[in-house]
């Protein structure tokens, strides 16, 4: 890859799907592990493994089969997961984490499967991803009681910045969010975490039941609602993606950061579109280059993971919604945890 025929444009294409696919819902993420009483050093586990699951494979597709594979962590699957009243423990939710990824990669090698998800109607995908996101998105609502002037303002960000900005509305709200916890003191890095991303891993704990009510939707709201409408955005932009071949790649992907803590890694599809049309290369057959700067864009961000993953969490505990275990169940405490590691 010629640096000097590298057009700024392809590295803001990048850059800013970067930026939207991480800003806009990493607040998503590090809630989905706190449903499952990760710890601190966990949670920033969680957010290594899934940029580096994001960056590494993806910028390696990227080259190999000449085209813009953009890949992203699962939104729906985040929201799934930080809705979870299941009680569950993180080592089940690891092992529930590396069921969904063997189910994905099972998909991609059998063409049967593969063809029956994309007679999945969209309309029932659209349902599904409405069902997981709705109860989450509600949640707003509920804190508005105490804590009115955050959650009116932050809703207000969205709105004019969704009016101005669009691609920017949600990384603007983080933003904000951040700036506001700041001034109010609410936010510091627990003991037991660093500046530095970490991996953690964690022996996961199979069970039948924990596979069909977490592992199963987990992978059913991935395929549906991520992977084949990551498959129509490459499409429109002109390209042939070997669509069995992606989905298992991004099984196998998931399957090998399960155990980190990544509980999904597949095609993105919003941040895909910034990447793969004119506006990113103006050559379609050079365009994968966009690709493999978005997955350097992604590694770099593993690197710094540890303060953007920990941040959230401990303004979630001084504001009282993190997670506590349910009746008679202590706290998973897996490999890389300590006593007293929530601060």
């Amino acid at each position: 890859m010629n640096p000097s025929r590298l057009p700024p444009s392809s590295i803001s294409a990048a850059a800013v799907a970067t930026v939207v696919g991480f800003g806009g819902t990493v607040a998503l993420v590090v809630q989905a592990g706190q449903a499952f009483g990760a710890t601190p050093a966990q949670i920033v586990s969680m957010v290594t493994a899934l940029c580096l699951g994001i960056g590494l494979p993806g910028a390696l597709l990227s080259w190999r089969l000449r085209m813009p594979v953009v890949l992203a962590w699962s939104t729906p699957g985040a929201a799934l997961l930080a809705a979870s009243t299941l009680g569950l423990g993180w080592a089940n939710a690891v092992g529930a984490f590396v069921v969904a990824g063997g189910l994905m990669a099972l998909t991609g090698l059998l063409p049967a499967l593969g063809r029956l998800a994309q007679r999945i109607p969209a309309s029932v995908a659209s349902a599904m991803l409405a069902g997981v996101l709705l109860p989450f998105v509600l949640r707003l609502f509920a804190v508005v009681p105490t804590e009115t002037a955050l959650a009116v303002g932050l809703l207000a960000v969205f709105i004019v910045a969704r009016r101005l900005w669009p691609a920017w509305a949600l990384p603007a709200v983080l933003g904000a969010a951040v700036v506001v916890l700041a001034l109010r003191g609410q936010i510091g890095l627990p003991p037991g975490t660093g500046l530095f991303g970490t991996l953690s891993p964690v022996m996961p704990v199979f069970d039948t039941k924990v596979a069909v009510s977490l592992g199963l939707p987990l992978f059913l709201v991935t395929l549906a609602s991520q992977n084949l409408p990551g498959l129509v955005v490459l499409r429109a932009a002109g390209y042939e993606p070997p669509a069995n071949r992606l989905i298992l790649a991004t099984g196998l992907a998931s399957v090998v950061a399960a155990p980190f803590g990544a509980h999904g890694v597949n095609l993105a599809a919003i941040t895909a579109a910034l990447c793969t049309g004119p506006d990113a290369h103006p050559d379609p057959a050079r365009r994968w280059i966009v690709g493999v700067v978005y997955g350097g864009f992604y590694v770099v961000v593993a690197l710094f993971a540890a303060p953007l993953g920990t941040v959230h969490r401990h303004a979630a505990r001084r504001s009282g919604h993190h997670h506590r275990p349910g009746p008679g169940r202590a706290p998973d405490r897996g490999a890389g945890d300590h006593a007293g590691e929530d601060g």
